[in-house]
């Protein structure tokens, strides 16, 4: 695979600094029941880290000492650790929100029959990823089948009440782009998806979130050897919005790795740019006792990634 960091490092990106940490973003390995083309994380059944029961501990420990208001897990597949439901249900009693970044398919794996169930009784909010409302597009991006058993999750979902109006439990969306190219108007985008998934799928949900693919990892990789990357670069910086500086995720969240290790964001952390700007490894105990309010935030070129159009986070585009 190639490496795209000495690539990204030859583009500037304005400085940023961190506010009030609102978010803690745990990655809980990298292990998953799926291979995509488009995953920033390189996952994949065959992965083998995990974060141990010590690292796990933590969690809960950090979320109160520094007052988080929200749990977001993510991997991999986040569910295939065995301590996934218990660190729910712990963060849960903090009165902490969790969202579950979920691929849909592990909803219909082998052991995992009750999930579902326990993320409904656990008030969990469901982000998940379904790039496409055409069978076609979404097989091809994820493997053949993949739609069919998002379809079938996401009405196990609608039938506990997740994306029904006045249910009070949150199903989400995430789309990505199939290629080298910027998320369309994401309000535009969820029109399309709630039409085409209601009419023909009798599917319903929240909000659709539209995420740019940013050029790392697997993805990075292929542009590079497509020799498509400077032409993605390009469209990212010329795409630019300097409003969106405000409202990027790495400004109020953490990313902390399998290994407990922090990053200013879950991209950061698969080009292996800890948090900061010092360069030196940082750990999640640290966050027992440290405030991070004010320092600076490690920045690189798919930075704008984040910035380009209407803008991509973690909850979406950033504006409209």
């Amino acid at each position: 695979m190639h490496a795209t960091l000495p690539l990204l490092e030859s583009h500037r990106f304005p400085a940023l600094e961190r506010g009030r940490l609102d978010t803690l973003q745990v990655n809980l390995g990298y292990r998953c029941n799926q291979s995509c083309l488009h995953c920033h994380v390189n996952a994949g059944p065959q992965r083998t880290e995990m974060m141990d029961a010590a690292t796990l501990a933590l969690i809960p420990q950090v979320l109160a000492a520094r007052a988080v208001r929200t749990l977001d897990l993510t991997g991999g597949a986040p569910e295939l650790h065995e301590g996934f439901r218990g660190l729910v249900q712990a963060a849960r009693a903090q009165g902490v929100r969790v969202i579950d970044r979920c691929n849909l398919t592990i909803l219909g794996e082998p052991g995992q029959e009750g999930l579902a169930t326990f993320l409904a009784t656990q008030g969990v909010e469901v982000v998940a990823s379904l790039p496409c409302y055409s069978a076609a597009n979404v097989d091809r991006q994820r493997g053949d089948g993949v739609f069919e058993r998002s379809i079938a999750a996401l009405r196990a979902l609608n039938a506990l009440g997740y994306g029904q109006p006045g249910s009070g439990r949150v199903l989400n969306l995430v789309y990505n782009p199939q290629g080298p190219s910027l998320p369309p108007d994401q309000r535009r985008l969820q029109a399309d998806y709630q039409r085409e998934l209601a009419e023909h799928f009798g599917v319903v949900f929240n909000e659709l979130l539209a995420l740019a693919n940013m050029p790392i990892q697997r993805f990075g990789s292929t542009l590079v050897s497509k020799g498509s990357f400077d032409a993605y670069m390009a469209l990212l910086k010329g795409s630019h919005q300097p409003h969106n500086l405000d409202g990027v995720m790495c400004r109020s969240l953490v990313s902390v790795d399998w290994q407990g290790d922090l990053y200013d964001c879950d991209f950061n952390q698969q080009l292996g740019l800890p948090l900061g700007t010092g360069g030196a490894r940082r750990h999640l105990r640290e966050l027992l006792g440290a405030d991070l309010q004010g320092q600076a935030i490690r920045v690189s070129g798919h930075c704008y990634g984040c910035t380009a159009g209407q803008g991509s986070s973690c909850g979406g585009a950033l504006a409209a």
